[in-house]
C-alpha cells in the first residue's frame, strides 16, 4: 500500500524572509481529502567542527524559545546555495573557523509540519579566524571536551536536535573505530 498524499490544490498564506506559510488540500490514500498546512524553508546548513577532542559550539538566544541554546554552528541556506558552502559560510560568521566541509548528516527538523532539511557537514582541517556575525546576531563560540557535550545532551542543556544529531554520531562512529 501506498502512504503517499496528492495535493489537489492550496495557496500562500504568508511569505517572509526565513519561510512561507501554505495551505495545502490533498487527497489521502483512502480517497478522503484532508488539509496540510506546510512551513516552506529553504534549509539549513550546520557545521561539526571537532578539534583535539573538544566539539565547537555556539551559545545564542533564541526567540522562539525564550532561552540560551546550545548549538553547533548553523544557518539559513541561500537561494541555489550549495549546503556545504552555506555551512562553512555561517561557521566562519559565527566562530571565525573555517576548513573543508564533508557532508556528515542529513536531517528532517520535524516532518509534520516543515519541508525544511538540515545538512550537517564535518569540517576538516578547521583553523581560526576572524568572526563577523550579521548584524543583530549575537553568538558566543567555544570549545568543549566532547565528554562534555554529552553530559550536556544527557542534562538538558543542549537540546537543539541538529546538534544532540550530530554530535551522538560523532561518538558512535569514533566509538565504532570509523572515527578519529
Amino acid at each position: 500500500m501506498s502512504f503517499t498524499e496528492k495535493k489537489t490544490g492550496g495557496r500562500r498564506i504568508y511569505s517572509g524572509k526565513i519561510l512561507g506559510l501554505d495551505l495545502d488540500e490533498v487527497v489521502l490514500p483512502d480517497g478522503k481529502s484532508a488539509k496540510r498546512e506546510i512551513v516552506r524553508h529553504s534549509g539549513g546548513a550546520a557545521a561539526l567542527v571537532v578539534v583535539g577532542g573538544c566539539v565547537l559550539l555556539v551559545k545564542q538566544f533564541r526567540y522562539a524559545y525564550c532561552e540560551e541554546t546550545y548549538e553547533i554552528p548553523a544557518g539559513k541556506i541561500g537561494q541555489g546555495e550549495d549546503p556545504a558552502v552555506a555551512a562553512v559560510r555561517e561557521l566562519e560568521e559565527e566562530t571565525g573557523y573555517t576548513g573543508t566541509p564533508v557532508p556528515f548528516l542529513t536531517i528532517y527538523p520535524s516532518p509534520g509540519y516543515t519541508d525544511e532539511v538540515i545538512t550537517v557537514c564535518a569540517v576538516e582541517n578547521a583553523v581560526k579566524r576572524e568572526s563577523h556575525p550579521d548584524e543583530g546576531e549575537f553568538v558566543e563560540s567555544f570549545l568543549t571536551p566532547l565528554d562534555e557535550a554529552a553530559e550536556m545532551i544527557e542534562s538538558g542543556k543542549i537540546r537543539d536536535g541538529k546538534t544532540v544529531a550530530a554530535i551522538y554520531k560523532y561518538l558512535y562512529l569514533k566509538e565504532c573505530g570509523k572515527r578519529s
